[in-house]
């Protein structure tokens, strides 16, 4: 596996929210995979006003074999945990569950769908009326911003108190 992580990343329009998509693709300009095939992903980080290549992953054909996938699928999803949604052209009963069950939306797309277009059409989605599956993601990216404002009054001595009416 090579994986690529760009380190001197312009700051995107609006550092926050921001979210992380993959897209199964071969060519990193099109969603041309499946899911457990997939030869590499090119991860982006986006938010409401902008997008950037944050990521990109290459694996070795054994790493792409369809046969016995299990395994390569749990390496495939640890890899792509930081990420809302993965873009590819099929994907597995099995790995929709796995991906699921850590809070990756996975979305099929016809094959040869430019990434691109994919993206600005996610941004226009976050902008208009996100689908379910966003608003989930960005709740839970605002989660970690209030328990750590929580942390904070508490070690400045506050108390959190049950009301009851």
């Amino acid at each position: 596996m090579r994986h690529l992580k760009l380190v001197s990343q312009k700051n995107l329009a609006e550092p926050h929210p921001q979210l992380k998509v993959a897209f199964a693709s071969s060519d990193r300009k099109t969603v041309n995979q499946h899911f457990g095939a997939a030869q590499a992903f090119v991860i982006y980080d986006i938010s409401r006003k902008s997008f950037q290549l944050a990521e990109v992953v290459e694996f070795s054909g054994q790493e792409t074999a369809r046969d016995g996938q299990e395994d390569k699928l749990e390496s495939k999803i640890k890899l792509l945990e930081a990420c809302a949604a993965v873009y590819c052209t099929a994907v597995g009963a099995s790995a929709i569950r796995q991906l699921l069950a850590v809070n990756i939306q996975p979305l099929k797309v016809e094959e040869q769908v430019d990434i691109e277009t994919q993206l600005k059409e996610l941004l226009s989605l976050w902008n208009s009326k996100p689908p379910t599956w966003l608003q989930r993601s960005l709740r839970q990216l605002q989660k970690p911003a209030a328990e750590e404002r929580f942390a904070e009054m508490a070690s400045e001595g506050w108390v959190q108190e049950e009301w009851s009416s």
